[in-house]
């Protein structure tokens, strides 16, 4: 018996709701599973993400506790101390192991000073301290010379590691540092003395003489200093004037480094013949001496002062530049630039310092119960001058100037005897004392083969076996 169509139609919906009830429940258990995967893939990338922050935070914050705990554990902990001296170095030597050392040099310039190069060099006040202190003003660094040189080496971070330098001709210094220590080298230079002949003839001047004979300037003002008690070489000089000098020059590693001295010379002035010897006195005293054995050091200098030119000589009767009208000038006035030094002309007492009138700033200095010297127009007075104080000889007193009646600057020098005023250019100088008699002999003896040089010297200029 067949089913029903209305029968049929029920079963076939029920069929279908509940093939369509699975079909739901299919497509949501997908989703779910969906969901599910990709709410557990979030989680693995947060869980990832967490991981990663986390040894961050760590490695912030324990591994330098931990580090931090190593280092205390390893100061507390046993330590054998080792006193280590300062290596010695051999000359030259730098204790600098695995570095590519390189010294940089520095020239000082006029008017520099060390703290200077080390600023330049890039090196701290600190650094220049510690050099000053390793050094123990020995060489004088606080007062170095224009052209002295100065090596600094440096390590891989700038550090001052070591300097070198000159304490003198004769001696260089190298300092290496060592934190806060200091190792002082020094190694002796050989210095070599060659002695040289010159002879010349005055045909200009006496630099052009010099120059053609060979000599430096240096040496020319050396030669004007010694015969500059008997020569008034801006005076006196004539074309024709001879000279012959045994001199030395300082050579250092086979290298010219500085004049030397001269050791005798002659002069020849206007016809009369001039000598002068260096001599050694047996207490030490160097000095220069005549043929006769008298010093050529004089007890008077004849010009006080670096001039440029007399302005006004000696006269019992001239126009007085300021006054006006005629009257005497007893003393000669040297042109100099203001502010030139000016020298006391010999040993002696300050008997006035002050103002006077016509003078202006006025030293009036008393060398025996005979003989007093005076000088007038100065700018200043040296600051420490007094009066009652002894002087020496060339030392300075004050400095040129216009003070008082005078038209431009110059020194207005006075050579008094027993209170008169003499010609300064004209008076004849007390001569020094010789040598003692027993010094005499030793001194004729050393000298000899002196003046057998100059009579070599005579026409022809040779070179003498170098010593040292």
């Amino acid at each position: 018996m067949g089913d029903h169509p209305q029968t049929h139609s029920m079963r076939h919906f029920t069929l279908r709701a509940i093939a369509s009830r699975r079909h739901v429940r299919y497509y949501l258990s997908a989703a779910r599973r969906a969901r599910q995967i990709l709410l557990a893939r979030k989680r693995h990338r947060w869980i990832v993400a967490g991981a990663a922050l986390t040894a961050m935070i760590l490695a912030l914050t324990i591994l330098p506790a931990w580090a931090t705990l190593q280092r205390e554990h390893a100061m507390q902990g046993p330590r054998m101390q080792l006193a280590l001296p300062v290596p010695s170095l051999a000359p030259g030597q730098i204790d600098a192991p695995g570095q590519e050392l390189a010294w940089q040099q520095a020239t000082a310039q006029p008017g520099q000073s060390l703290a200077d190069l080390f600023k330049q060099q890039g090196l701290s006040a600190t650094e220049l301290q510690r050099a000053l202190d390793a050094d123990h003003g020995k060489s004088d660094l606080a007062r170095i010379r224009p052209g002295q040189r100065f090596e600094f080496l440096r390590g891989a971070n700038a550090e001052l590691l070591a300097m070198r330098y000159e304490r003198n001709d004769a001696q260089r210094v190298t300092l290496q540092f060592h934190g806060d220590r200091a190792a002082e080298t020094l190694q002796p230079l050989v210095l070599e003395r060659r002695t040289r002949i010159a002879h010349g003839m005055i045909t200009d001047s006496l630099f052009d003489a010099g120059s053609h004979a060979g000599m430096s300037n240096a040496m020319v003002l050396e030669l004007a200093r010694v015969f500059g008690y008997d020569i008034d070489f801006a005076q006196d000089l004539r074309v024709g004037d001879s000279f012959a000098v045994v001199y030395d020059s300082v050579y250092r590693d086979g290298e010219y480094l500085r004049p030397g001295t001269i050791i005798a010379a002659e002069f020849v002035n206007r016809g009369r013949r001039y000598t002068a010897f260096r001599y050694t006195q047996p207490d030490g005293n160097v000095a220069y001496y005549s043929e006769d054995g008298r010093p050529m050091r004089k007890s008077f200098l004849r010009t006080p002062v670096d001039f440029t030119r007399i302005s006004s000589r000696f006269s019992v009767a001239r126009l007085h530049p300021v006054l006006g009208r005629m009257r005497a000038h007893k003393g000669v006035d040297y042109a100099a630039p203001q502010g030139t030094p000016i020298y006391a002309a010999g040993d002696g007492v300050v008997q006035f310092k002050g103002w006077e009138n016509g003078y202006g700033n006025f030293v009036l200095i008393r060398h025996n119960k005979d003989i007093s010297t005076a000088y007038g127009h100065m700018s200043r007075f040296v600051s420490t001058l007094r009066k009652g104080e002894r002087v020496r000889q060339g030392q300075v007193i004050g400095y040129v100037g216009m003070t008082g009646l005078a038209t431009g600057p110059h020194l207005h020098y006075e050579f008094r005897v027993d209170g008169k005023q003499r010609d300064p250019l004209t008076v004849t100088l007390p001569k020094p004392s010789p040598l003692p008699a027993a010094q005499l002999v030793a001194f004729h003896r050393v000298i000899a083969p002196m003046l057998a040089q100059i009579d070599q010297a005579h026409g022809r200029t040779i070179r003498l076996a170098s010593t040292r």
